[in-house]
Parts: structure tokens; C-alpha cells; sequence
């Protein structure tokens, strides 16, 4: 189910170039969210895909209805095109993600980065894969801490980060979902951010992440749960528990203490 499931969210990300090619770049901003032609495209095509392997209830970003404050016990987490802006500004940092979610936990998870010829996979308890090669984060990054964030260099919470840990070196990425799946493939070491995400930006890489050996969490430092509101309050990626604690520790001081 893993390789058909990885198949699929791949046609669908052929399709993603594909729209780029035929100039279906056009959208909107809906507040800090770019809103393509090519994203109800891809959803329209993603779902297509995922019903062939399971016919089962299906949660969009693009579909608001979808997003049903009581969840099933089983369906598929998708977000056709996560880092639109990227797509549409002609970079490569955009991916199509798809999870596949039973009792609030991902089971299996594809997110393909199709301009950059990317296949991530992972199953819980089998580990991950790019490309059909075993994926493992970095080893050893602590000592030397590579930092990854959407801008072309730091800014608030990440330049924090990157002078407070201190890191050694700066990589600017596009999607969430891309910018997760770099931590677990060991291009980054950590990723951070201190504003709203939502769990279709989240699902699949982070199960990529984890059992690539990886460690996720909210930016409060409370597990990552798929219940609740689909919004959550940021995310730390880290390349191994130890860095997420001592991130979490950097990150949320206790009550009192203040920076000079």
C-alpha cells in the first residue's frame, strides 16, 4: 500500500510541473496564504488517486468543509501543493503531501517534492525512504547545528535560534512539508516555527521525520496530536530528542527569566 500510495502523490506532483509548464501559476493571497489555480487541481487529482487505494473519508486544506471538527476513525490528510508561493514564484521548494491517519495517528505518509525529483516515504515501525533509499537524519548535528527556514536569511524566531544555540549554518527553504523531510534526510539539522501550522503541513513529513530517528513537536513543547483544532501553535524539527529538548529549553524559558 506504501509503494501505491507513493506512486499516486508522485503522478500527482508530475501533474504540479505540469501546471507550471502550461503557465497555470495564477492566485490569490488569502492573508499569508498564496492560493493557486494548479492547488484545486492537484486536490482534485489527489483524491482521485487516494480513492483507487482506499476509499476512505478525505480532509483538504483546500476543501473547508472537509475539515469536520469531529474526526473519523480513518482517512487520508492531504495538501495538494503545500508552499504554493514557491510553485508559482518558479522555485523548487514546493511538495504534494499526502497521510493516511487512523486513531489520530499517521499510519503511512508520501510527500513528493517533484521539481526536485524527491520521493519521501515512511510506514510506523518500517522507517522511512528517499528516493527507495533508507532515509536517517544527520548524526551528531548537535555540535554543529544546521538551520533551515523559509527566508533568505533568519528572522525572528530562527535568527534567535540561529545566534542563541549558536548554529553553524543557514539553509532557506520553501514549504513546511519540505523543509521537515530536509531535517530527516540530514540536509538540515533543525526547523522551527513560532506561528500557527496546521496539521495537513504536518502529518506527513513528520512521520518521515520520526522514523528517519528524528523528534517532532508543537513549539510549546506539547506533543503533535491530529485532534482538535487542525490549527497548532508552531513546531520544533530536530534531527535528534536531545536537540528538540535543548531547543524547547532555548525556546521557552521559564516564567521570569528574560534575555539582557
Amino acid at each position: 500500500m506504501l509503494a501505491e500510495l507513493g506512486a499516486a502523490v508522485a503522478r500527482v506532483g508530475e501533474k504540479i510541473l505540469d501546471c507550471r509548464a502550461r503557465g497555470q501559476i495564477q492566485g490569490t493571497w488569502r492573508g499569508t496564504q498564496f492560493k493557486a489555480e494548479a492547488d484545486l487541481i492537484a486536490d482534485d487529482s489527489l483524491r482521485s488517486e487516494l480513492r483507487r487505494i482506499a476509499d476512505i473519508d478525505i480532509v483538504s486544506e483546500e476543501d473547508v468543509a472537509s475539515q469536520r471538527p469531529r474526526r473519523l476513525p480513518e482517512y487520508w490528510l492531504i495538501d495538494p501543493i503545500d508552499g504554493t508561493a514557491s510553485f508559482a514564484g518558479g522555485y523548487s521548494g514546493f511538495v504534494c503531501q499526502a497521510a493516511l491517519v487512523h486513531d489520530a495517528q499517521v499510519q503511512m505518509s508520501a510527500v513528493c517534492a517533484p521539481a526536485m525529483h524527491r520521493l519521501y516515504l515512511a510506514q510506523v515501525g518500517k522507517g522511512a525512504s528517499l528516493n527507495s533509499e533508507p532515509l536517517r537524519v544527520r548524526a551528531g548535528s548537535e555540535g554543529d547545528v544546521v538551520l533551515v527556514d523559509n527566508y533568505p536569511q533568519p528572522r525572528g524566531i530562527a535568527e534567535r535560534l540561529y545566534r542563541g544555540l549558536p548554529c553553524a549554518r543557514y539553509l532557506e527553504s520553501g514549504s513546511i512539508g519540505l523543509k521537515i523531510c530536509l531535517v530527516a534526510d540530514g540536509t538540515a539539522d533543525l526547523f522551527v516555527k513560532d506561528v500557527a501550522v496546521r496539521d495537513w503541513d504536518v502529518a506527513a513529513p513528520a512521520l518521515i521525520l520520526t522514523e528517519a530517528g528524528g523528534a517532532l513537536r508543537r513549539f510549546d513543547n506539547q506533543e503533535f496530536l491530529l485532534d482538535g483544532d487542525y490549527e497548532k501553535t508552531g513546531l520544533i524539527a530536530a534531527a535528534s530528542p536531545r536537540l528538540l529538548d535543548a531547543v524547547a529549553a532555548f525556546a521557552n524559558p521559564p516564567r521570569g527569566t528574560h534575555d539582557d
